[in-house]
C-alpha cells in the first residue's frame, strides 16, 4: 500500500456479520471491495448513474492497493459447503440421502435452503456450521491481504468478538488516525492489538474439535447485541454513494444464497413453508369466528324492531343436555316392586339339557343321626405289694 495513504494507529475494527453477508452475495453480477485504510465496504450497485460508476471505476483503478476485491464463491466451494454439512451434521439416513440427491441437481443451493428451512431440527445446526466455516474463509482472506505499517500482521479485529462498551469503541474510531490520544483510548488500542494477534494463530483457522462431556444445558439469555455506529473519515467523495452499511447483527440474518436479500425474503419465497401455512390457517379461523359472532348478535337483536321482548329466539345455541333440571325419584314398596326374574321369565326360553350349577336349587343340609354308645366297665389292674 502506498505510504501516501493515512495509516491507522490501531487495528481496524471490522463487522464480521457484514463481511459474511458480502461474501455470500458476491457473484458474477455483484462486486464488493474492502478498504484497507479504514475498513469500510463498497458495493458496486449497477443501478447507479453512469457518471457515478465511471468515477468509482477510476478511483478503484488508481488505488488498486487500497481496495481488496472480495472473492466469489465457485460452484465447487458451494457444493463443498453443503456436502460438509451433510456428512458432519446430518445424522438421519433418509434426510442425508435426500440432501445428497438434491445438491446434485439444478439450483442446488436454493433447493438446499428450502429443505433446511422446512426442517427446523436441521436449521439451527446449519446456521452454526455455516457461521463457523464462513469465519475461517473470511480470516484466511483477510490474512492474505498485506498492508504496510506497524499492524501488518495484526491489522484487523472483529467487533463482535470485543467485550467493550460501544461508546468506547466509537471513541477509538474517531481517534483512529491520531497519534496523541487520551489514556483510556490508548488502553483500548493495546487490547485491540492483543486481540488482533489471535486471528493469526493456527487455532483461528483450524479450531479444535470439542471433546469430553458436553456442558450442562443452561437457559440462554438472549441479549440485544450492542454495535457501534459506523464512523468513517477517510472515504473518498466518489465512494460515498456506494458504501455498504447494512444493519446486520446476527448470523441468522445472513443467507447462504445471493438470490435472497435477507432471511425474511427467503421465508416469504419458500414453497409450503409450515410457519406461513399455520399463520394463514389461524387468520382464516379467526375471520370465521368473527363472522359467526356478528351473525349471532344480529339474530339475537332481531326481536327488538318488531317489539317482541319475550318469545322463542330464532337461534339459541344449546349448551345443556335435553333433560329436566329437577328430577323426582319414586320409591315403590317392596311388595309392589317387580322382580327381574318375573319380568324376563316369560320372554326367555328355558334351555334344554342339564341345568348349570348356578341355576340348580340348593339342597337343604341334613346332618347324619348320631350313633348311641355305652361305657364299658373294666377291672382295675393292681400291682402286688413288695415283700410278698
Amino acid at each position: 500500500m502506498k505510504s501516501t495513504f493515512p495509516q491507522a494507529k490501531n487495528p481496524l475494527i471490522l463487522r464480521y456479520h457484514r463481511l459474511m453477508d458480502a461474501f455470500a452475495k458476491s457473484d458474477d453480477e455483484r462486486d464488493f471491495y474492502l478498504d484497507k485504510v479504514e475498513g469500510f465496504l463498497i458495493y458496486i450497485d449497477l443501478d447507479k448513474g453512469i457518471e457515478e460508476l465511471e468515477a468509482l471505476d477510476k478511483e478503484l483503478q488508481a488505488n488498486k492497493s487500497r481496495y481488496g476485491l472480495l472473492p466469489k464463491m465457485t460452484f465447487y466451494e458451494i457444493k463443498k459447503f453443503m456436502e460438509g454439512f451433510i456428512h458432519e451434521k446430518v445424522y438421519d439416513i433418509d434426510t442425508k440421502e435426500k440432501l445428497l440427491d438434491m445438491i446434485s441437481q439444478k439450483e442446488a443451493r436454493e433447493n438446499f435452503l428450502e429443505f433446511i428451512y422446512d426442517h427446523l431440527s436441521e436449521l439451527e445446526k446449519w446456521q452454526l456450521y455455516y457461521q463457523e466455516r464462513s469465519r475461517i474463509r473470511i480470516i484466511e482472506w483477510l490474512r492474505s491481504q498485506q498492508v504496510d505499517g506497524p499492524f501488518q500482521n495484526n491489522w484487523f479485529v472483529f467487533e463482535e468478538d470485543l467485550d467493550l462498551n460501544k461508546s468506547v469503541v466509537e471513541k477509538v474510531k474517531r481517534n483512529q488516525f491520531e497519534t496523541k490520544v487520551p489514556k483510556d483510548v490508548q488502553q483500548v488500542r493495546d487490547i485491540l492489538s492483543a486481540k488482533a494477534r489471535t486471528y493469526y494463530q493456527h487455532e483461528a483457522t483450524h479450531p479444535k474439535a470439542k471433546r469430553g462431556r458436553p456442558p450442562k444445558q443452561v437457559v440462554k439469555v438472549e441479549m440485544e447485541p450492542q454495535v457501534s455506529v459506523d464512523i468513517y473519515t477517510q472515504v473518498p467523495s466518489v465512494c460515498r454513494a456506494f458504501l455498504y452499511i447494512p444493519d446486520i447483527t446476527s448470523a441468522a440474518s445472513v443467507t447462504f444464497s445471493s438470490k435472497f436479500e435477507s432471511e425474511e425474503h427467503l421465508l416469504s419465497t419458500l414453497r409450503g413453508n409450515p410457519r406461513l401455512a399455520v399463520n394463514e390457517k389461524l387468520e382464516a379461523l379467526s375471520a370465521r369466528l368473527d363472522s359467526l359472532r356478528s351473525l349471532s348478535t344480529r339474530l339475537a337483536g332481531s326481536e327488538k324492531p318488531f317489539g317482541v321482548d319475550k318469545g322463542p329466539r330464532p337461534f339459541t345455541p344449546s349448551f345443556k343436555a335435553k333433560f329436566k333440571d329437577t328430577t323426582s325419584v319414586e320409591v315403590l314398596p317392596e311388595a309392589q316392586a317387580p322382580k327381574i326374574e318375573s319380568a324376563i321369565g316369560g320372554i326367555l326360553a328355558k334351555k334344554r339339557g342339564r341345568p348349570r350349577k348356578e341355576d340348580a336349587v340348593p339342597e337343604e343340609f341334613a346332618g347324619q343321626p348320631r350313633r348311641r354308645f355305652a361305657i364299658k366297665k373294666v377291672t382295675q389292674i393292681t400291682k402286688p405289694k413288695k415283700g410278698k
